[in-house]
């Protein structure tokens, strides 16, 4: 980055500074991930500077000759990666790509019936504080409070009750399977449409280690930064017949200029995703999951639902009397990154946050495996049960700095290049 370094040394002082916190911290975030080198470079490329409206072939600025190219082989692999009948890759984000699902085939103030957010929900899918809550009537199922997973006998009363346009599956903080063939079931037995968000799951599904959506749903929705290990943007996945309602509620219906440099990222970790260097990250990070969560578990933390099955493990806290917030930064102290997260128990007391979410992808695209999972939790419970305990808390920090020197980021995904 040389040229920044000259232009403006203030911002290049502080990229450094977060490439060396990548060094130095073990990063949890589910909603996060580290990407190869070549995803940076296509994402800083010159395909940042062109504007385009419209899709290849008929757009509405002239010099689309490569950008158009771009988009196609976005287009094309993404349709093969997951076998999909059509797909729109210009969405900013993945609540941008769930709007525009939403205003492509329903009224303002239709019925959508989705997972609340304590119990596993995202925002963008009806939550108040979201746009999505103030254009259309969302109603919201919950996990089973026993068993804590989805109960689709609720699903199924509530949709033959409140009779929605749509129903959403997908989660930003479920630990398990969803069974989609059962939710699209319900759906038609009430005629609605099935819109799947699996944002979180996308790159477990490419790597074909978990249940694809695609051929359940007559709509799919991901980001490409999570277990997908892109740069950001959403997507859309969607039968063919919808397809002309699809790219015209995204554009011009819910934004204008897309950007190119997302769409080529997109291509890119499109074909990444059928390498056996991304299959093997996919595999590791299942693996890795369901380590911690037993970790977790034998040192007598509450893990809702049980276990996990895909990349995220979601704690309460109650038990061992800590909040969210707490945690989050008692361990952000010692150089472990996650967040603090609503868990199913906190649905009757706004504003409460008992738990925290564990996601197990950048660690192991780091390498890490068994043994490191094993400690980062040897580490995190240290950190949690001595707060106040300065020597035991610098002790935790250098480990988790060792750990980290031994298994290092480097600006790209040593697994990416090595396996």
């Amino acid at each position: 980055m040389k040229y920044l370094a000259n232009d403006d040394p203030k911002l290049a002082e502080l990229v450094n500074k977060e490439e060396n916190r990548l060094e130095t911290t073990l990063n949890l975030i589910a909603a996060e991930n580290h990407s190869p080198q070549s995803i940076l470079e296509i994402m800083g490329s010159v395909f940042n500077t062109k504007t385009i409206e419209g899709y290849p072939g008929n757009r509405f600025h002239s010099g689309c000759i490569q950008v158009d190219k771009v988009e196609n082989l976005a287009i094309k692999r993404g349709k093969a990666l997951f076998k999909a009948e059509h797909i729109n890759v210009q969405p900013h984000s993945g609540t941008s790509a769930n709007l525009a699902v939403y205003f492509s085939v329903l009224k303002i103030g239709a019925p959508i019936l989705s997972m609340s957010l304590p119990h596993g929900g995202h925002l963008s899918h009806g939550h108040p504080a979201s746009i999505t809550s103030k254009c259309f009537d969302f109603s919201h199922y919950k996990v089973n409070p026993e068993t804590q997973r989805i109960d689709y006998d609720q699903v199924r009363q509530m949709a033959h009750y409140l009779k929605p346009k749509m129903i959403v599956a997908g989660a930003s903080s479920y630990p398990r399977l969803i069974d989609y063939e059962k939710m699209s079931q319900i759906a038609r037995e009430v005629s609605a449409f099935f819109l799947v968000d699996m944002a979180h799951l996308a790159g477990l599904v490419a790597a074909k280690l978990i249940p694809s959506p695609v051929t359940h749903a007559d709509f799919v929705t991901f980001t490409c930064y999570k277990t997908m290990m892109g740069g950001r943007g959403g997507v859309i996945l969607c039968k063919d017949i919808f397809k002309k309602k699809i790219d015209k509620a995204v554009f011009p219906g819910c934004q204008g200029t897309s950007a190119v440099n997302m769409m080529a990222a997109k291509a890119l970790i499109f074909k990444l995703a059928k390498e056996e260097k991304f299959i093997w990250v996919q595999k590791k990070t299942l693996e890795n999951a369901k380590t911690m969560a037993r970790a977790l578990m034998e040192k007598g933390y509450t893990i809702i639902s049980g276990g996990t099955d895909n990349h995220q493990v979601l704690i309460d806290l109650n038990s061992k009397g800590i909040s969210g917030k707490s945690a989050e930064l008692s361990l952000e102290a010692v150089g472990i990154i996650l967040n603090r997260n609503v868990i199913p128990q906190d649905d009757n007391t706004p504003g409460k946050v008992s738990g925290i979410r564990l996601g197990s992808s950048a660690v192991s695209a780091r390498g890490m495996g068994e043994a490191q999972m094993q400690k980062i939790i040897e580490l995190m419970d240290m950190a949690l049960m001595n707060q106040t305990k300065i020597g035991i808390i610098n002790q935790v920090k250098d480990q988790v700095l060792e750990l980290c020197r031994e298994f290092p980021v480097n600006g790209a995904v040593s697994i990416m290049k090595n396996q």
